[in-house]
């Protein structure tokens, strides 16, 4: 088996099962795969089985299932995807199909979702909004994703904070999902969050005085610099396995997580990559952070050392708590009954 196949199966099944992906699709397609190369068809072939049952839901006015059908397949696009570097071409095609079935299930969904499209250099950042019941204007949080994940990935997160009345935006920033073909990754990330809350808080429904901002590994990275630079824009910041200096990891991290990074970076060449990466530093930005911080990390993270979450706990302010899960990995999804319902807690306790 290509060590790569072997180290996906090892390391990302509680991730995959835990955003979307059943046990036994997981084993199904896993089982009998032992070429990288082989790994994007062999999730959009099962991707197609459920968009399959999600159109013919729709065709039948099942509006329900075909939202579970659609956002369901969503996902398993995503994962066909999201580090699929080596062919962009056909990492590219499985990604319309993600975008393409998301957006459709959206309506579908309960709370529903809306599509949100932002102008920004030029281009555009594409976001998915979903309100709680009740009356509004509603506190939100902002869900902003890492170098692989995007906002297809991120259902069963929103679930959490929708569960406990918050409403949730989860964006495609530079250098993910959908503008990851025309916005390279920054470390810089005082301007896409001006144009993301300044998109929230036009939006009627939306308490703009009540915003917290979420994210996860690179975005756990991200949120910190969207809430030290935006001030008292931003009430609360949870940082889930997120760096505090990219650049420091990079001799440790997998071969695909710095192929990928280079790719969504437009480095052209590993070096240059590395350079970028060392952009990405909360040095000057952890100590500006006025809101509450939540920092999540797992011990046995294999990407990002937990010396990382010590480091911004050490240099943000007085309202900083760490959770530190002992038996965590990357993004603590092998944990999650251990911190997700605790972080949607935490938030909502702060927003009110």
């Amino acid at each position: 088996m290509d060590d790569r196949v072997a180290s996906a199966i090892a390391n990302w099944g509680p991730r995959f099962t835990t955003n979307g992906v059943t046990v036994s699709d997981f084993q199904r397609v896993t089982r009998g795969l032992e070429n990288w190369a082989d790994w994007c068809s062999a999730w959009s072939k099962v991707a197609a089985e459920h968009e399959e049952l999600g159109r013919d839901a729709l065709a039948r006015d099942r509006f329900l299932s075909a939202g579970q059908h659609l956002t369901r397949a969503a996902v398993y696009y995503h994962f066909a995807k999201f580090v699929f570097v080596e062919d962009l071409d056909q990492m590219r095609e499985a990604h319309g199909h993600a975008v393409a079935c998301l957006t459709d299930a959206l309506p579908h969904l309960s709370p529903a979702g809306r599509r949100i499209e932002i102008d920004f250099e030029g281009t555009t950042l594409a976001g998915v909004l979903r309100l709680p019941a009740g009356p509004g204007p509603h506190s939100v949080v902002l869900m902003l994703s890492g170098l692989d994940s995007t906002k297809e990935e991120l259902r069963s997160t929103e679930e959490t904070f929708l569960e406990r009345g918050l409403a949730t935006f989860s964006v495609d920033g530079p250098g993910q999902g959908e503008a990851e073909y025309d916005l390279p990754i920054r470390g810089d990330w005082s301007l896409p969050g001006k144009a993301i809350l300044d998109a929230l808080a036009a939006e009627p429904d939306i308490d703009e005085n009540r915003i917290a901002v979420w994210g996860v590994s690179l975005g756990g990275y991200y949120a910190p610099r969207v809430a030290a630079a935006a001030g008292d824009r931003v009430k609360a910041c949870v940082a889930l396995a997120g760096p505090y200096n990219f650049g420091d990891c990079w001799d440790g991290l997998p071969l695909l997580t710095r192929q990928t990074f280079q790719v969504r970076s437009g480095a052209e060449s590993q070096e240059e990559a590395h350079a970028i990466a060392s952009t990405l530093n909360l040095d000057g930005s952890a100590e500006a952070i006025t809101a509450p911080l939540l920092i999540v990390f797992g011990r046995k993270d294999r990407l990002i050392p937990w010396q990382h979450a010590e480091r911004l706990r050490a240099a943000s302010g007085s309202d900083t708590e760490l959770l530190m899960l002992e038996d965590g990995n990357h993004g603590c999804a092998n944990v999650a009954p251990w911190h997700r319902p605790y972080t949607a807690d935490w938030v909502a306790d702060r927003l009110r």
